[in-house]
């Protein structure tokens, strides 16, 4: 049988597991910024995170929802979208590079490095602001800057006493399990 048409390496394992292998893979590369790990994986998981990356740019809701679908936490597809996506604006693909390191000792697989092609340790390119706006903010005092700040005491009433499922963190469940 032949393999035209068929994408992705299956890396010898169920489709769940090798979904999770590129999701952790992938947390571990936005966080760490280089990791190292067998060329197969490293060729897949530079791949997948370069999609990502380039929804990173665009920086709508739609697509920071779809970035954390794909990650593993929180944490590092904030990373990602906020302070990343910035640094990475002036080139539309290519952010990751692929080098092959030496071979494990264990099996003699080839091992690969990837990291970030640019240097992601700098500032990211600073947006050019209102001058009239900096103006005004000049000008005010801190008495208003402190009155502006004030925040209204929260009042107590019957309706907030009670506690919805949802605030409490806990789930429904049905039929099919919990949702």
């Amino acid at each position: 049988m032949h393999r035209h048409g068929y994408k992705g390496r299956k890396f010898g394992r169920e489709r769940d597991q090798r979904k999770a292998l590129l999701k952790s893979l992938a947390e571990a590369l936005i966080l760490r910024e280089s990791i190292e790990t067998t060329l197969p994986k490293a060729k897949e998981v530079a791949t997948y995170t370069e999609k990502l990356i380039t929804k990173a740019k665009k920086g709508d809701l739609h697509s920071r929802r779809q970035i954390i679908a794909s990650l593993s936490t929180l944490e590092a597809a904030d990373k990602l979208v906020n302070e990343m996506a910035p640094k990475l604006t002036k080139r539309n693909s290519g952010y990751l590079r692929v080098k092959r390191t030496a071979m494990r000792r264990g099996d003699s697989a080839q091992m690969a490095r990837v990291s970030f092609v640019d240097d992601l340790s700098k500032k990211a390119p600073a947006k050019p602001t209102d001058a009239k706006a900096t103006a005004k903010d000049a000008k005010e005092t801190p008495k208003k800057a402190v009155a502006k700040k004030a925040v209204k005491p929260v009042v107590a009433s019957k309706t907030s006493a009670k506690v919805t499922a949802a605030a409490r963190g806990t789930r429904r469940t049905g039929i099919r399990g919990n949702k």
